[in-house]
């Protein structure tokens, strides 16, 4: 059997363990059968600060680059015709594809399914994340009816594709979001060594961008601080992005303490600075899923959620791991923030929880189940 996966970026680290998982099960279970990812670009223009250099990347699985340029820069006429080129070449029995948003995919797909091969549709999309109503939407029902298998990255990801008419027994895989757990612990743990006493601190990951909601945050912040009740605390905001100088005069103009930022960081960077703080926060307005939430619980960290975030309904258990947010009510932010500077001891005890609750989410074990359903497609 000859599998095909498509993908928009080369070493997007969360996909790159998860691809290199499916390697080592076909080559050790299956060893009849080849696999091939479609890298179609480098990155998203707007991550290119979390890239690394090729030569530190420590995965191996066979892939094709398409493109060596932003996947911005690729038009849809190039994606195309590559794509097209690609499969005609490879010839494979299986094609599995990433989402549904790309014209080149859907288009990909539809030819595989007039030529008789198995297709299956990965989908991190989820009905918290924005409102999914009107004409787009009955698009996607007729799309999807063209798949003979989906993968789910979690609860949130597979209601929305039974919303849409999938029919459930064809969602063979319902908690892909997967991270590096490995490779994360170990650079945690290396930092953690070197830099027992950090200072407690709140941390966001990810885009300085309008929708992650960071200056309700900043305000957030600032009222603990106003109020007297994070004095030992810190604000660490990792990453770059659009909303930067906006966010940085915001704390200049209320003369906050405590707050760094650090700037674009590659992904084998994160676990450093998670090793730096003691509660996760992301309390974007629009989230499809969330990964740092499962590098941060992998770590032991509690963490503090926006409802609209695919991953809060599977990985955050109020009042346990952490808490959930209204991103809307900045004064959910403050209340959540407020019981960790109040009650530090429930740091560690909600942070051992954030264990026990990430590890179903396994590279392996969802590896494993994906191959499976390759193979039960061709029975």
């Amino acid at each position: 059997m000859r599998i095909l996966v498509v993908h928009n970026q080369l070493w997007a680290h969360y996909k790159s363990v998860l691809f290199e998982e499916i390697q080592n099960e076909i080559y050790s279970n299956y060893p009849g059968s080849e696999f091939l990812v479609a890298q179609i670009a480098l990155y998203e223009k707007s991550r290119e600060a979390m890239t690394s250099d090729q030569q530190q990347i420590p995965y191996s699985y066979p892939y094709q680059l398409l493109f060596r340029k932003s996947l911005d820069a690729v038009t849809l006429g190039e994606r195309t015709r590559a794509l097209f080129r690609l499969f005609r070449s490879y010839r494979p029995d299986v094609l599995n594809i990433t989402g549904y948003f790309d014209y080149a995919q859907v288009a990909l797909l539809l030819y595989a399914r007039f030529l008789g091969v198995k297709t299956v549709i990965s989908s991190e999309s989820s009905e918290v994340d924005k409102p999914r109503t009107g004409f787009k939407e009955t698009l996607k029902k007729l799309f999807l009816r063209q798949a003979d298998a989906f993968i789910g990255f979690g609860t949130t990801s597979v209601n929305y594709l039974k919303s849409l008419g999938v029919d459930e027994k064809k969602i063979v895989v319902r908690k892909a979001a997967v991270v590096d757990n490995d490779r994360i612990l170990e650079i945690y743990r290396q930092e953690k060594l070197a830099n027992p006493a950090n200072k407690t601190s709140f941390i966001y990951v990810g885009r300085l961008a309008e929708e992650k909601n960071l200056l309700r945050l900043l305000q957030a912040y600032a009222t603990l601080i106003q109020q007297k009740e994070a004095e030992d605390w810190g604000l660490i905001l990792v990453g770059e992005g659009p909303q930067r100088q906006e966010l940085e005069q915001y704390v200049a103009a209320h003369a906050l303490s405590g707050v760094t930022f650090t700037g674009g960081v590659s992904w084998q960077e994160v676990p450093a600075w998670l090793a730096k703080a003691s509660v996760l926060v992301l309390p974007s307005i629009s989230e499809p899923w969330g990964l740092v939430v499962n590098e941060a619980m992998l770590c032991g960290m509690p963490v503090i959620v926006s409802e609209k975030c695919g991953c809060a309904f599977d990985l955050v258990k109020k009042g346990s791991n952490g808490f959930l947010i209204d991103p809307l009510d900045v004064n959910s932010l403050v209340d959540s923030m407020r019981y960790y500077t109040t009650t530090p001891a429930a740091v560690p005890r909600h942070g051992s929880k954030s264990i026990k609750l990430i590890q179903p989410f396994s590279p392996e074990s969802v590896a494993r189940e994906i191959v499976l359903a390759y193979h039960a497609l061709r029975q």
